[in-house]
């Protein structure tokens, strides 16, 4: 007599950065069967991040409502995930001209983001060490940080106690596909077959996808971030100020670039590195013995016109894509819709302007 349990679907995630992590804890929580290929635990782009939680400027409202959302879905992951190692810290910003600071506080004011002027003996209460505070910045209490590699590991260390399996070392070197159907990975030690592939590599996805003949319109610009070696605490939370964004990891280090997308490396990224850790004891009392530890170039996977790409791909079925620069902001609601996309397959509305079809409507 046939049993009347469903099977699991299997499903390949490529990829053991944040997103990629995020995505297969969520598909083992719903009973997938899932394998996670990578070439090194961590990924690529993660372990380069600036890791800042936020909502904030520049982006329309239907961008800034997916990642309002996913700030709050940093907070259940962190009750479901014993230590997660997730700070609410908050952030100072001045790193614009104040008509552009005023409007950016209107503006996410009305969106009820938890945005607020603040003075100058304000800002010198939230960050006492600030050599010289600015007259006037906005402060949002609700944004935070995340040490990005611990978290993911943690989410995919969480993923195997659900019966999810972890291959690190191994390389992907193609899609394969039987009638267009993408039905799993070649891989440097032989094929693996799944229901569905996830690509959730960064930059490593241009390749991958085109092996199946999908164009990712990708670009990856280098971002130099600065790490200092432990100190004691300098900083209570993020800090964004002209030329020079900064913030103290759970461990001590202060790590700090240009922007929080990380610096241009330049011909001599050690030089600009040290530039940089110099600029921020210039800023901050109290970090007279802070010394250059590394720094780190990371390649930020972001496609073509700043958005995600996130979903199945047009008349290449089996095959879903999640690449973005915002990854460790987005990373719990994409991981969550994602997950139900698949499972459930069923397009799910909040993602619909992230679609890889936009491309072609669009002629890019």
């Amino acid at each position: 007599m046939p049993s009347s349990q469903k099977i699991p679907r299997k499903i390949i995630v490529v990829g053991a950065g944040i997103i990629g992590a995020s995505i297969a804890w969520h598909l083992a929580r719903k009973g997938a069967s899932v394998t996670v290929i990578a070439e090194k635990a961590g990924g690529e782009a993660t372990p380069n991040s600036f890791s800042w939680i936020n909502a904030s400027w520049g982006n329309p409202e239907f961008y800034f409502r997916l990642r309002h959302r996913s700030m709050a879905e940093w907070s259940r992951l962190a009750r479901e995930v014993p230590g997660l190692p997730l700070s609410w810290c908050g952030s100072l910003c001045w790193d614009m001209p104040e008509a552009e600071l005023d409007a950016y506080l209107a503006q996410h004011h009305g969106w009820g983001y938890d945005i607020q002027p603040v003075n100058h003996a304000a800002i010198a209460a939230i960050e006492p060490n600030l050599a010289d505070p600015p007259a006037f910045a906005v402060h949002v209490a609700e944004e935070g940080a995340v040490e990005p590699v611990a978290a993911a590991n943690l989410l995919l260390e969480d993923a195997v106690r659900h019966g999810a399996t972890l291959s690190y070392g191994t390389r992907v070197t193609r899609l394969l596909q039987t009638n267009d159907r993408v039905v799993g990975v070649e891989t440097a030690d032989g094929p693996l077959l799944a229901d569905h592939v996830v690509l959730s590599a960064g930059a490593g996805i241009v390749p991958l996808a085109a092996s199946a003949g999908v164009d990712v319109p990708l670009d990856t610009p280098p971002g130099l971030i600065a790490h200092s070696r432990p100190a004691p605490r300098l900083l209570n939370g993020l800090v964004m100020a002209p030329g020079l964004h900064m913030r103290q990891t759970l461990e001590g280090r202060i790590i700090a670039g240009s922007d929080f997308g990380g610096t241009d490396p330049g011909i001599n990224p050690q030089r600009a590195a040290e530039d940089l850790l110099a600029k921020v004891g210039s800023m901050l009392h109290g970090s007279d013995g802070l010394e250059l530890d590394f720094h780190t170039i990371g390649y930020r996977p972001t496609p073509k016109d700043g958005f995600p790409i996130i979903g199945g791909v047009d008349g290449v079925p089996g095959l879903y894509l999640a690449v973005l620069h915002s990854g460790v902001t987005l990373a719990p609601i994409v991981g969550l819709l994602a997950s139900e996309e698949i499972i459930g397959a069923q397009s799910r509305a909040e993602l619909a302007p992230f679609r890889l079809s936009r491309f072609a409507k669009t002629g890019e």
